[in-house]
């Protein structure tokens, strides 16, 4: 028995590790009814994309000499689903190629809410720390009774016995330089399928972010694992296909140190719900430090703020954005 060492087997670490590239680069995540206006919509995002591109890889050749790059592309059939993954996304792999771009994973928005017997969206919600503001008394009930989040103090109102109102303060952002930049967020409401939740467009897409940053895990292990797919073999229905397709064979991982995502200026306010909410996320802290240790043996440390991992690029639309309204 001379050398033999006993653990606990409680203390023994249970978070996988991910691949990881330097820069998972989102080329779109767009609507249903941006596919519904046709290929002609299309071809506009990907060639604004594609004039992106280059800057976005140059950024991050400053901080590697030889950068790993992943790129992606999000499919929003969760809040609507137009035409089938056979007719549909062929057309989106045809006009990012035309504008000299390939797309090396393809994801499901839905796999962000729930993936097999994953619910990701709810793992994320269940780790959700709000910060109280300076001088808070828990007036406002928490996050898990609202599902609203705030980065400060709403507007309190007093009342008089009457129930009359007496008075008005402003908004309070807890962290605010000289001004208030007040956020509320609805992270979902209970209109969802079959009486559950529909979680909102925010929160899905900052779960998603957290998949391309490697820190989504759900009982140690990755949620939103890459499965080979053939580009050329697409089936007609949404639910035959997994969350994450991994479409070309010898590209870098999904997740990475950092993020950028080219998409359309009419997302600003989506994306700053998206920071609030990885703001006060309690990530796995295992999976923290697992990148941080690989970063910095690569010298290419990451900021400690998960939010500013995540970078953007917002392109002017071009009017309208949307086809008219029928009826």
């Amino acid at each position: 028995m001379t050398g033999a060492v006993f653990r606990e087997t409680t203390a023994e670490s249970r978070t996988r590790s991910v691949p990881l590239a330097h820069l998972s680069l989102e080329l779109g995540h767009l609507y249903m009814e941006d596919f519904e206006a046709g290929p002609e919509r299309l071809r506009e995002h990907f060639a604004e994309v594609a004039a992106w591109v280059p800057a976005a890889r140059a950024s991050a050749a400053r901080r590697s000499r030889r950068p790993r790059i992943s790129t992606c592309f999000l499919v929003d059939d969760y809040f609507s689903r137009f035409s089938t993954p056979a007719e549909l996304l062929p057309l989106v792999l045809k006009e990012a190629e035309r504008a000299g771009l390939t797309v090396d994973y393809l994801a499901r928005e839905s796999g962000c809410a729930t993936a097999g017997r994953v619910e990701p969206a709810e793992s994320v919600r269940q780790r959700l720390v709000e910060a109280p503001p300076v001088g808070s008394y828990g007036s406002r009930p928490p996050v898990s009774q609202t599902g609203w989040l705030a980065n400060g103090q709403r507007s309190p109102v007093a009342r008089n016995a009457m129930s009359e109102v007496t008075g008005w303060q402003p908004p309070q952002e807890t962290a605010a330089r000289m001004h208030s930049v007040f956020m509320d967020v609805e992270l979902w409401s209970e209109q969802g399928p079959d009486g559950g939740r529909l979680w909102s467009c925010p929160f899905l897409a900052a779960v998603w972010q957290l998949a391309r940053l490697g820190l989504l895990r759900h009982l140690g292990e990755p949620v939103l694992v890459a499965q080979p797919w053939d580009k050329d073999q697409f089936p007609d229905s949404w639910d035959q296909l997994p969350p994450l397709l991994q479409l070309e064979g010898a590209a870098e991982p999904f997740s990475a140190y950092r993020t950028c995502t080219l998409m359309p200026n009419r997302f600003l306010a989506v994306e700053d719900a998206v920071r609030l909410v990885l703001d006060q996320t309690a990530v796995d802290p295992e999976a923290l430090a697992q990148v941080a240790e690989r970063s910095a043996r690569e010298g290419v440390p990451v900021p400690a703020a998960v939010a500013q991992r995540a970078t953007y690029v917002f392109y002017e639309e071009p009017a309208p954005a949307f086809p008219p309204e029928r009826g």
